[in-house]
């Protein structure tokens, strides 16, 4: 694990909050104890946010990570993708869509070359990526044969389907997908530095008393614990959360999409942030979107962004979720 990681930060789309809470992160000091950042973007828009937020930080293109480590402030990365006339902040554009799409490309590959150490999705809208044709499906964003690790303060969550309708739901939980994820969690938690991960996997059904829970879960879990996992389940959805939080588990697998995020935007929304299972660098995102309402108007607040940045240096160094992390 590097001593000093570097993380690529895209800045989301540029009529979002993306930029501001970018810039606002970096400008708490925070991420900066823990490695470098280096934002992959706009530079005018990232000037621009500056302004807006009250940011006395100076913004200076770069050509690579390397030669971000040699400044001071704000270091970017300009793919050169135009921003111009036609962008409005606060509204979807092609042109919005476009650039982000191109930014983000930029910090894949940037991570894929091992150049930098991992790389985070600032908020991006898929409207306007949509309007540029770079889009077509909101899961087209995750990277193919990733699993969304999510977390906020003591709760991590991993759900073993994302965005499918409830009628489907069932028949999504299978042994298979269970020991799958259960074992991915295991080996990334003890990659990044934590000697003897806990997991629990939540029930489908209320008190996890009805046929999945018997038939599927409970045997998954079994022959998982039999190959040495510290794992227990199927436990009642509407306890495990609650016991993750007290510290019994460290993470836990949920069954479906919402059954993880209600327990996590309940608990700690404004501390969250997402991490991409089965990928060789760290990717994370926030867990808010481009809140075009407010953006603009220097009042995003970059609690989330601060989050994301802090525990992908903590993760890329092999220090797994350090306290001040999701303070």
């Amino acid at each position: 694990m590097p001593a000093n990681p570097c993380i690529g930060v895209m800045i989301g789309d540029p009529a979002g909050i993306g930029p501001e809470v970018c810039v606002r992160a970096l400008a708490s000091g925070r991420p900066q104890a823990r490695g470098r950042i280096v934002l992959i973007g706009s530079a005018e828009v990232l000037r621009r946010a500056a302004g807006l937020t009250g940011v006395d930080l100076p913004v200076t293109t770069v050509s690579s990570p390397e030669e971000a480590a040699l400044i001071q402030g704000i270091a970017v990365i300009d793919p050169g993708a135009e921003v111009g006339a036609a962008f409005e902040i606060g509204r979807s554009s092609a042109e919005s869509g476009r650039a982000a799409k191109a930014w983000i490309d930029r910090a894949e590959q940037l991570s894929k070359d091992e150049r930098l150490d991992g790389w985070i999705m600032a908020p991006v809208d898929t409207g306007s990526m949509r309007m540029a044709g770079v889009l077509q499906e909101l899961d087209d964003l995750q990277p193919q044969g990733t699993f969304m690790f999510r977390m906020s303060g003591p709760l991590r969550v991993v759900p073993i389907a994302e965005h499918l309708p409830m009628r489907a739901v069932a028949a999504s939980v299978t042994a298979e997908r269970i020991s799958h994820v259960a074992r991915m969690t295991r080996d990334h938690l003890i990659r990044w530095g934590m000697a003897s991960p806990r997991l629990s996997v939540a029930a489908l059904n209320p008190h996890g008393m009805f046929e999945e829970d018997r038939d599927i879960i409970a045997p998954a879990v079994a022959a998982l614990r039999a190959e040495g996992l510290d794992i227990a389940g199927p436990v009642s959805p509407d306890a495990v959360f609650r016991q993750c939080i007290e510290g019994r588990y460290d993470a836990v697998i949920s069954m479906y999409h919402d059954q993880g995020q209600i327990a996590l935007k309940t608990a700690a929304f404004a501390g969250a942030c997402t991490v991409y299972l089965g990928l060789p660098y760290v990717q994370l995102s926030v867990p808010h979107g481009t809140a075009f309402d407010i953006a603009g108007k220097g009042v995003a607040q970059p609690d989330s962004m601060i989050a994301a940045m802090t525990t992908a240096l903590s993760l890329a160094g092999g220090v797994a979720f350090l306290d001040e992390a999701t303070e």
